[in-house]
């Protein structure tokens, strides 16, 4: 089960664009794909659950995934969380 620590790039954190942006790009895979910042994990295909996590620019997260594309899944999401919009 791969996954990957993150640092969120946006100014916005895990809120409002972003966020719609990340679920979009989670909901491509297959595979399952939450996101785990301070022991609480949602799904990543959840909007409200993942602005729920409340994630600010700079908050550090682990994005996980299980399936037959999660590696990619992990690859891609960690970049686009990492980039700054």
């Amino acid at each position: 089960m791969p996954e990957r620590e993150a640092t969120i790039g946006p100014e916005e954190g895990l809120h409002a664009r972003p966020a719609a942006q990340f679920v979009k790009e989670a909901k491509r895979f297959a595979s399952e794909v939450v996101v785990i910042k301070g022991g609480r994990e949602a799904n990543a295909k959840s909007p409200l659950k993942v602005m729920a996590l409340g994630a600010k620019q700079g908050d550090r997260v682990t994005i996980r995934a299980e399936g037959e594309d999660a590696e990619e899944a992990v690859d891609s999401l960690t970049d686009l969380i990492s980039a700054k919009q």
